[in-house]
């Protein structure tokens, strides 16, 4: 519950930031009426969101045989591929995603209300997409149970509320610190994502080594010390040692890549929510 909460808080906080630069720039450019057209796109790549994350369920549960395992773990691996790229890419970009966003929609404002929901659309759709495709496989390795779906739906809705009173300066915010610390909590919990994707191969054979753990307290699955291991690092009761050397040699690598790079400027794309 805790990787899924996480996830949907910094990813929801992402798309909320971005609905929020839209809206305060429309709103500066004198056009309130166009608000509407934003909203229409808003809702729109929320719902393809939705339908892109049904998807992804229904796919894996009517597959034949171990068509679910070999779907959940090609998807985990694009899923952490895909989080990885766009942890490095915020901070390497942060700086100018208001000017890209506010050029979008700048150049979009100028035509059709359909080329404003349009561009509202692809901002809002790439941050909704990535989220999903992230957040299933991160439910899948953390277990079954309602508790990872209602983590993500409480992360997403807190994102929502934190977006909303950024923008009306009812809270001050250090999305700087925000991001760099919810980054390092994407990072081990991608790990934990990928580690997952050895064990469902190996689980099916395709992979060996399924019955030589690293470590294996099985017994504490469902009990206290099961639920500390996966709600702070990502890690399940049982790992065999490929799982174990793909998890820590993917955390050791990505962090220390992550650490060592100068910190990008976040405060940027708060500053149009806090001028509109």
């Amino acid at each position: 519950m805790v990787q899924t909460f996480l996830t949907g808080l910094r990813e929801g906080l992402e798309a909320a930031l971005i609905v929020g630069i839209i809206v305060a720039f429309v709103v500066r450019s004198g056009r309130r009426e166009r608000l509407r057209a934003v909203w229409v796109g808003v809702v729109v790549a929320v719902v393809a969101s939705l339908g892109f994350a049904g998807f992804l369920s229904f796919t894996a549960r009517e597959l034949p045989g171990n068509g679910e395992a070999i779907f959940a773990g090609f998807t985990s691996i694009l899923a952490v591929g895909f989080v990885t790229w766009m942890v490095f890419w915020m901070r390497s970009h942060a700086r100018n995603l208001t000017a890209d966003v506010q050029g979008n929609v700048g150049v979009a404002l100028g035509g059709t209300a359909f080329a404003l929901a349009a561009a509202s659309f692809l901002a809002v759709a790439r941050e909704g997409l990535e989220t999903a495709l992230f957040l299933w496989p991160t439910v899948r390795a953390a277990g079954n149970g309602a508790g990872p779906i209602i983590g993500a739906f409480v992360g997403l809705a807190l994102a929502t509320v934190l977006g909303f009173l950024v923008y009306k300066r009812s809270v001050k915010l250090n999305l700087q610190k925000f991001f760099r610390y919810t980054s390092v909590a994407l990072i081990v919990i991608a790990a934990g994502v990928l580690a997952h994707a050895v064990h469902e191969f190996q689980d099916i054979g395709w992979v060996g080594g399924a019955e030589s753990f690293f470590y294996n307290f099985s017994f504490s699955k469902t009990g206290w010390f099961g639920s500390i291991l996966k709600g702070t690092l990502s890690l399940t009761p049982a790992m065999t040692w490929l799982s174990a050397v793909t998890y820590i040699t993917y955390l050791a690598v990505t962090l220390s890549l992550f650490l060592r790079k100068p910190r990008a400027a976040v405060i940027p794309a708060a500053r149009a929510l806090v001028d509109a």
